[in-house]
């Protein structure tokens, strides 16, 4: 018999204690009683449970997993069931060791005490369960050796230790594994080389895992066996040597990750065949040479070759075509690709060796084009001269060479007469009006400066100067400006821009704000961490990658726009200041940068208040509150906060121990509802979503430091939060195959 329902009692609400005469249902085969509040985190629950149900001889499935127990495993767990099949007592309190007695459930097919707090070792007698099929350890204070005797289990599939302290060598006799269909060892002190024994293991499907360990040597040639594999994760060890061209035998193979290592040498061509690969990352090793043509025809969905010593021209088809699907920074002798990359025009010299390959039936014809550009250009050099006084007279109004030409009559159209039905913001120098228009059917922004607030002509002025010279993929696109009058004859300006269909970032954190509601819809925490990559994405462009430095001065989430592709753009640049080199200021510009001082109360750095010039760090600054803000949920002008209280100093009160205490609820809520949320994840999510919110968040105490030279630039930001996401994306991708 079983308790009804295909799950038993489990994921009600039932209390303990279990009552004794539970022992006496001698044909009682299954129990299923997880997610249970059965314990109260103290006594000997457990044990006493175990004893009763030493009675059922006829016990096959046994599932105590989330019922806040706490204390020893018993050693009357041996005396179990001899039928015992499953056993589950996951994501409880237990600790202290695993009796080596449980080699006397000899039919056990299945073990999971995950994220426990066992220490110790593994018993050397679990290699006596010859039945064994899955082994789910993960989460816990292991310690010591992986058993060699692990190899004696023939029928194992599933071997999942991660996210302990395990050490020394991989066994070689996981090879005697032949069913195995994933290995994760990932987050241990594991060292020396990969067991070649391994790569023979044709079974190998769901994915292999070894991320952050200590292991050393090269990547055996022997790993072109596992073709079936599915997933391959490498990344943080001190793995060596090439990259072995044999991965190209790989048939269905979706992830491939070897970043943060030591690999050195090109990517060999061989890869090419990887024809089902999805996600590739490389980054962070010695790799050199070019970046091959090849990575932007397959069917790549995200990219990461940045901080190696590529050189020469990156690619621009396919996957290279889109900036949000590859990184190639920190790759200094990079250049050419498309625009949005800002990188350096590839020099002569390197296309030498193309040149080198014409032969004398393309020389005669290029000469021939040569003479008729010449005369062309003699003939251009007259009209040129004609036209050059409008031209420089043209060129004095901001974006009239570049920008489409609209009018005040074709603004008023668009938007319904700049109708209220059509305001998606306002602010204190302008108001933000949707539209449509007419001549092409493109969706537009406008916005309306208010000309009678005191700084308003300055705030076009300083947003003009701003953006007609910047492109980034993570700032507001601005289409065409318009200074004229309106219907009454007065002065009218105007900025247009790209509509942005997601609205703000304001109205995702505060949904009740809008007037019109949005939905249950909320951000997970890898959109928001999107949202801060994105963010930190353009300040790193605006600081160190503009001919001059560019400060925004009024970062809040207002301000952080999304596109169809819930990509994120930062926009209003109508307080932004360009940061002139010292050696090229006048006093009068130091003085005037340092007074003329706008932006949001919460959000601005606390030396502008002293008088202090701008800088980079200040919008630093702006940025940590931001980032706290969208992991917790609070407004910094929150009641709660105070001159003796602030964002920083409330979230560095939590940290690191009790984040979860304060993050936003609906973080939590949607990593629940993701699908690697599932009892079985090789890693659990709630550990890792932990460990991943007190990385972003110290990020963002740092960024909120109250001197500005203790604060995280945006580079270093923006290289941080990329590797917490290839992490965090890391343990959900391997949870997602085992849930």
């Amino acid at each position: 018999m079983q308790l009804t329902g295909p799950h038993g009692i489990a994921y009600n609400a039932i209390n303990g204690p279990t009552p004794k005469s539970l022992g006496n249902l001698n044909d009682l085969e299954k129990f299923s009683a997880s997610a249970n509040p059965l314990g109260t985190n103290s006594g000997n629950e457990l044990h006493n449970i175990i004893n009763t149900l030493s009675n059922c001889s006829n016990l096959r499935e046994l599932g105590l997993g989330e019922n806040n127990f706490s204390g020893l495993l018993p050693h009357s767990i041996a005396n179990l069931s001899k039928f015992l099949s499953y056993l589950d007592l996951g994501e409880n309190y237990l600790f202290g060791s695993i009796p080596a007695g449980i080699e006397n459930i000899l039919n056990l097919q299945y073990f999971a005490v995950v994220d426990n707090m066992f220490s110790g070792s593994i018993p050397e007698s679990i290699g006596k369960l010859s039945k064994m099929e899955q082994i789910y350890m993960y989460t816990n204070n292991l310690s010591g050796k992986i058993p060699s005797s692990i190899g004696n289990l023939s029928q194992l599939s599933i071997l999942a230790l991660a996210d302990n302290k395990l050490e020394e060598r991989i066994p070689d006799s996981l090879g005697n594994c032949k069913r195995l269909l994933a290995i994760d060892l990932s987050f241990n002190n594991l060292i020396g080389t990969i067991p070649e024994q391994i790569f023979e293991l044709s079974s190998l499907s769901i994915g292999l895992f070894l991320v952050d360990n200590q292991l050393t040597g090269p990547i055996p040639m022997q790993i072109g066996n596992l073709r079936n594999l599915g997933k391959l994760y490498l990344s943080n060890n001190k793995l060596s040597g090439a990259i072995p061209a044999t991965l190209s035998s790989f048939q269905v193979l979706e992830l491939l990750s070897l970043d943060g290592n030591h690999f050195e040498g090109p990517i060999p061509a061989s890869l090419n065949q990887l024809k089902g690969i999805r996600f590739l990352d490389l980054s962070r090793n010695n790799l050199s040479g070019q970046i091959p043509k090849f990575l932007g025809e397959l069917r790549l969905e995200s990219l990461n070759l940045s901080y190696n010593m590529f050189e020469g021209e990156v690619p621009i088809d396919g996957l290279f075509k889109n900036v949000s699907a590859f990184s190639v920074v920190g790759n200094s002798k990079l250049c050419g690709g498309v625009e949005e990359l800002q990188l350096p025009a590839c020099p002569a010299n390197v296309l030498q060796k193309k040149k080198g390959l014409l032969n004398n039936k393309v020389i005669i014809p290029v000469i021939t084009t040569s003479f008729i550009v010449v005369i062309l250009l003699c003939v251009a050099t007259i009209t040129f001269r004609i036209r050059r006084s409008r031209r420089e007279i043209s060129s004095a109004l901001p974006f009239q060479r570049e920008f489409p030409k609209l009018s005040y009559a074709e603004l008023h159209q668009a938007t319904n007469g700049f109708s209220s039905d059509n305001l998606i913001g306002e602010g204190k120098y302008g108001s933000v009006f949707k539209g449509i228009l007419d001549s092409t059917g493109q969706t537009i922004a406008v916005k309306v400066l208010k000309l009678q607030e005191r700084g308003g002509n300055r705030s076009f002025q300083a947003e003009c100067e701003a953006l007609k010279n910047i492109r980034h993929r993570n700032l507001v696109k601005i289409i065409t400006s318009c200074s004229s009058i309106d219907f009454k004859r007065n002065d009218f300006k105007a900025l247009v821009f790209e509509f942005m269909e997601n609205g703000s970032l304001d109205n995702w954190l505060y949904p009740e704000c809008l007037h019109e509601q949005r939905g249950t819809a909320s951000l997970n925490l890898i959109q928001r961490l999107n949202i801060a990559i994105d963010v930190a994405s353009a300040l790193d462009y605006l600081h160190y990658h503009c001919e001059v430095a560019i400060i925004h001065c009024d970062l809040k989430p207002s301000n952080v726009l999304f596109d169809g592709d819930f990509c994120a753009h930062v926009s209003d640049f109508g307080l932004a200041k360009i940061l002139l080199p010292t050696t090229c200021r006048s006093n009068n510009q130091q003085q005037s940068s340092s007074t003329a001082i706008g932006g949001t109360i919460g959000y601005v750095a606390l030396e502008y208040g002293t008088g202090e010039e701008i800088s980079t760090q200040g919008d630093m600054y702006s940025y940590g509150v931001l980032l706290l803000e969208m992991l917790i949920g609070k407004r910094p002008t929150d009641y709660m906060f105070n001159d003796t209280l602030s964002l920083s100093g409330y979230t560095k009160r939590f940290l690191p121990d009790k984040v979860l205490e304060i993050v936003d609820p609906q973080i939590i809520l949607e990593e629940e509802r993701h699908p690697s949320g599932t009892r079985q994840t090789i890693i659990p999510s709630t550990n890792k979503l932990e460990v991943c919110l007190v990385s972003i968040l110290q990020i963002g105490v740092l960024c909120c430091a109250a001197l500005p030279g203790e604060r995280m630039n945006a580079r270093d930001v923006l290289a941080e939060l990329n590797k917490i996401k290839n992490v965090f994306l890391g343990a959900r991708e391997q949870g997602r195959q085992h849930g």
